[in-house]
């Protein structure tokens, strides 16, 4: 995934965002920090949302279910892997991988899982932390091999 995907689907939900939570135009445009006219014309597609907007509708509504279907979980980490290419530190709990993730391999109660729709990979430790996330199969490979070396 790149910005543009990521602001494509934003921009292409905007409205059904803002009528899920009972915002008015007016209210949405004071919550994500832009003008009535800004929210007007990215719902009716004659504009896209900018990156910051983007950022900030995936932050405030980062529980959205329709975002997470979009982007296959956490919005915010989709942005976080699209700006880093990749983050090492440990992250919140998951369940599992048991909706939309596929296991490449296991060791020792580690996973590593590639998301069905955005397609970037993880690592989730013996307790179902994340550990580590990329868009890239190599590095995504590299780091399998030095926690199966570790452990």
């Amino acid at each position: 995934m790149d910005r543009d995907f990521i602001i494509q689907i934003v921009s292409d939900n905007l409205k059904i965002l803002r009528k899920e939570n009972c915002y008015t135009q007016d209210k949405m445009a004071e919550i994500v920090g832009v003008t009535k006219k800004t929210i007007i014309q990215v719902e009716k597609g004659r504009a896209l949302a900018d990156w910051t907007t983007t950022i900030a509708i995936c932050a405030l509504f980062r529980e959205s279910k329709l975002l997470r279907k979009h982007f296959g979980g956490d919005p915010i980490e989709i942005i976080e892997l699209t700006v880093q290419d990749v983050t090492i530190r440990p992250q919140e709990k998951t369940l599992g991988g048991h909706i939309m993730w596929k296991n490449i391999d296991e060791y020792k109660g580690f996973k590593l899982q590639r998301n069905l729709i955005s397609k970037h990979f993880r690592i989730l430790d013996e307790e179902n932390y994340r550990l580590f996330s990329t868009f890239d199969a190599e590095v995504a490979q590299e780091m399998w091999k030095d926690i199966e070396k570790t452990i």
